[in-house]
């Protein structure tokens, strides 16, 4: 591999990969001043908000993983230099998205029924129902503002996402103040005010982005509101094949985890809250290879609109390697700073003690989860997503699942169930396998018959 080359790449990479990373942290912070505030007003208005969370979050991933597949697609026709094509393929994605975000709209009726679906405490479901309920008027908000965003990383802007995530979680701390607590005169409501300020800061993200494409020197040659297109449902199904599977992917993924929560449940209060320290710091180091990945599919992209196969072929390389490195940075730091990590979330010792022992797996995790997160992606950027979403669906829900349930539910295999360690053992068997097949993919689309087939899709 020519050493100029690959370094072009991945400074290219990491150019555009930071400012996502920082957006990603941000995004998860919200979450956090969420609970923080929540939890400072009353324990039931905490556990309602991540009750409401846990409802709407995989609504809110499926919408960004149809907006997902807009990056690649406008990366490639400005390899290409197709530049007037890119207004019309962006709103034709566009319609795309604020219909699905429409349609999620769609279930405000129904929000007491879906919200009846979890079981859980009378005093907790009035609340739950409320923070939903204000959510979902927020969703063909949140579609529009993808959409932006997406277009907007899609041309390498990605800095604007940055900012823009930034003023978010401001506005998300304010709103949730004046909400949550009540200032002069607007009412305390405590939980559901969580979920009004969580729609404000989706309009505010929407209009600062939309001034940010309207009126950026850098984006005017693209014209993306010059002209509005007619709906073309030959290029809308196409970005909606496109899109679908990146979306289940992501949904797979989320209520995956879930479901583990879930099954561990029985083993008590300690089991489950060490689980989720190991899972929650391990989702904030998945940051790091995700935004790396999210910058391979755009250079990807770019390269192949190109016709630089070459080229796209050591982006892919590059982000790998660097996605890989990065994460044993982060691996040797969870192993080497587990007491200080455990520390920031909680002082119980036998939280403590078992949460210590699953930071081990977290670091392995870690490893074989960059690796499968950057080869996805990189198949995004190839538009190689439904083989993307067959083989993440076999490793987490085929393999990776039952292996957890076998090691910790049942004594089928060890003397006795090993509860959380047995599914952490799982996830790292799951995502190992999915880290060798897609890295088999991607191996297998980049030989030259592949790669041209790919490239004219």
């Amino acid at each position: 591999m020519n050493k100029k080359r690959f370094l072009v790449e991945g400074r290219d990479i990491l150019k555009l990969a930071w400012p996502l990373l920082v957006a990603q942290i941000t995004q998860m912070l919200m979450g956090v001043s969420d609970t923080i505030m929540a939890g400072r007003y009353s324990a039931t208005d905490m556990a309602a908000v991540a009750l409401g969370f846990s409802i709407t979050v995989p609504l809110m991933c499926f919408i960004q993983g149809i907006a997902l597949a807009l990056p690649p697609i406008i990366s490639r026709l400005q390899g290409n230099k197709s530049i007037s094509s890119i207004a019309d393929a962006s709103q034709q994605a566009g319609y795309l998205i604020f219909f699905v975000g429409l349609a999620i709209a769609g279930l405000i009726p129904f929000t007491e029924n879906m919200v009846a679906l979890f079981p859980m405490a009378p005093e907790l479901h009035s609340i739950t129902v409320e923070y939903v309920l204000y959510v979902l008027f927020a969703m063909p908000g949140f579609a529009l503002y993808q959409w932006l965003r997406n277009y907007c990383e899609g041309l390498g802007k990605t800095k604007p996402t940055m900012i823009i995530t930034v003023i978010g979680l401001m506005a998300n701390i304010v709103g949730n103040y004046l909400f949550i607590y009540g200032v002069g005169p607007l009412p305390a409501m405590g939980g559901a005010g969580c979920g009004i300020a969580t729609g404000i800061v989706i309009y505010t993200m929407l209009i600062a982005t939309f001034i940010y494409v309207r009126l950026a020197p850098a984006l005017q040659k693209y014209n993306l509101f010059s002209q509005l297109y007619k709906p073309n449902m030959v290029t809308i199904s196409r970005t909606f094949k496109m899109g679908l599977p990146i979306a289940m992917t992501i949904l797979f993924e989320v209520t995956l985890f879930s479901l583990v929560a879930l099954l561990l449940a029985p083993f008590g209060a300690t089991t489950v809250a060490a689980h989720q320290v190991a899972l929650n710091f391990s989702a904030l180091m998945f940051m790091f290879p995700m935004s790396i990945g999210m910058a391979a599919a755009i250079r990807i992209g770019y390269r192949i609109g190109q016709k630089n196969q070459r080229q796209a072929k050591i982006a892919a390389r590059a982000a790998i390697l660097i996605g890989f490195f990065t994460s044993a940075c982060t691996a040797t730091f969870t192993l080497l700073a587990k007491g200080f990590i455990i520390g920031l979330y909680t002082s119980d010792d036998a939280v403590y003690t078992l949460a210590n022992a699953l930071l081990i797996y977290a670091a392995l995790f870690q490893l074989s989860d960059a690796v499968q997160v950057i080869s996805a992606n990189a198949l995004r950027g190839y538009k190689d997503t439904t083989a993307m979403f067959i083989i993440t669906f076999v490793s987490y829900w085929l393999i990776g699942l039952p292996t957890g349930v076998l090691l910790g539910r049942t004594d089928w295999i060890t003397a006795e169930p090993m509860a959380a360690a047995g599914f952490w053992i799982g996830f790292i068997v799951g995502l190992s396998a999915a880290a060798v097949m897609l890295g088999a993919r991607l191996l297998y689309i980049q030989r030259p018959s592949a790669a041209h087939r790919l490239a004219s899709a």
